[in-house]
């Protein structure tokens, strides 16, 4: 089998590290790839949104599966276009990917079909939303409705921060064309964590939990980023729990697919809140999480494109998905100033000195004259297995003391407890 896997960071990484593991998996290209992807597949100088060439070479090499990592594609419809030329894909397609795409129709849906969530307004005009501002009470959650890289999401504490951060994303366009609508909602309050779900046409089969940080600084402070590490399971992901959001959420999503004839077929990534009241659904993503990938697929037993194919041939319910009774651990090394301004370009070493059970998966790096530097905000994953999650963390952190670039930041919290 000949695979192609669009995008080129940690989740990419992952996913071609585990279907290289695959007995059936004969040969693996990405676009584009990174320095970590090039030692287990074929890295295409194809830009990962690029649709016309990304399809030009499916068709010329004959790839048996196409896999869509990030979520600029899905939106743009690259499912779509794949599928018209008889090629197969695997992700949501255009309008599914709308739930993604858009904040306000994520949210629409969610009221539409009762599924628990935060109260909300959506705004294209600066001026109002200024004057209706105070009525959500602080903090509060201000979104830009387009994509954003994960950066889109800001929680004001006061009015004067809120304005500040109103004017950035609607006059100032920080984020482009994604603030031309912006959502403002309550805060919610309680545990944040996410599930990672298989989806067909007549299943939703959640994979095991996981717990993203996204604040840059350790105690959950600073600015939202892409995600600074994860642990699977996470703590507060009881088997009580479990059942409650399969009934509340997974059910009431897949029955609102149905409802509304969108044929969702790929992973749905649920960020949930837990709240005293209750879990709510704080966001919907149409793809694998990053960094949540590189915790949940390092403990995936069963292969994944077998996986795959059941969900494209609508037969997921048949398939029995085993994990690893192992916990992991990612930690991500960031560049310094991350999420705001920072430099590229940075030597990295000491990879070669780590233990033989750590895996790094590759997020923004690239060769420069014979030297592995750092090409964007969060550089490396840092993963470990363990009998339980303290024990992976310790070995993660043990290791991450042999690695040096200028400026690396990380996280020492990622851990059960933090």
């Amino acid at each position: 089998m000949k695979i192609l896997i669009i995008g080129g960071g940690g989740r990419e990484h992952a996913i071609a590290w585990k279907l290289n593991n695959e007995i059936n998996v004969k040969k693996i290209y990405c676009a584009p790839g990174n320095v970590g992807i090039s030692q287990i597949a074929e890295c295409l100088n194809i830009n990962d949104s690029d649709i016309e060439k990304l399809l030009q070479f499916a068709k010329k090499e004959n790839i048996d599966l196409t896999i869509v990592g990030p979520e600029v594609p899905l939106v743009k419809g690259i499912v779509d276009e794949f599928e018209k030329h008889g090629l197969k894909i695997f992700g949501p397609n255009k309008e599914c990917s709308k739930l993604e795409g858009s904040k306000a129709y994520c949210k629409e849906f969610m009221i539409r079909h009762d599924i628990p969530t935060a109260k909300y307004k959506e705004y294209t005009n600066l001026d109002i939303a200024i004057s209706e501002i105070d009525s959500f009470g602080y903090p509060l959650v201000i979104k830009a409705d387009g994509l954003a890289a994960g950066k889109g999401v800001v929680i004001p504490q006061n009015r004067e921060e809120a304005i500040s951060t109103l004017k950035e994303m609607m006059s100032d366009k920080k984020f482009g064309s994604a603030g031309d609508k912006i959502v403002i909602e309550e805060f919610l309050v309680g545990v944040e964590t996410s599930i990672l779900a298989f989806v067909d046409n007549d299943t939703i089969i959640p994979m095991v939990s996981a717990k993203d940080h996204k604040k840059v600084y350790n105690n959950e402070q600073g600015p939202n980023t892409g995600g600074m590490g994860t642990f699977s399971p996470s703590e507060v992901y009881t088997d009580e729990l479990a059942k409650e959001i399969e009934q509340t959420v997974l059910a009431k999503t897949l029955e609102g697919f149905k409802e509304d004839k969108l044929n969702y077929k790929g992973i749905l990534f649920v960020g949930l809140m837990i709240t005293e009241y209750g879990p709510k659904v704080l966001e919907y993503n149409v793809r694998f999480g990053d960094p949540e990938t590189q915790s949940v697929l390092f403990r995936l037993e069963t292969d994944l494109y077998k996986i795959i194919e059941a969900i494209l041939e609508n037969r997921l319910k048949d398939i029995e998905i085993k994990y690893k009774k192992e916990e992991a651990v990612c930690v991500m090394l960031t560049s310094g100033g991350y999420p705001e301004d920072y430099e590229k370009g940075k030597v990295i070493s000491g990879l070669e000195n780590l233990d033989k059970d750590i895996v790094v998966f590759h997020s923004a790096t690239k060769a420069l004259e014979n030297n592995l530097v750092t090409n964007g905000g969060r550089v490396l994953g840092i993963s470990a297995k363990g009998d339980n999650v303290e024990d992976a963390a310790k070995k993660v952190y043990e290791n991450i003391k042999k690695i040096n670039f200028e400026g690396m930041h990380y996280r020492t919290d990622i851990k059960i407890g933090n």
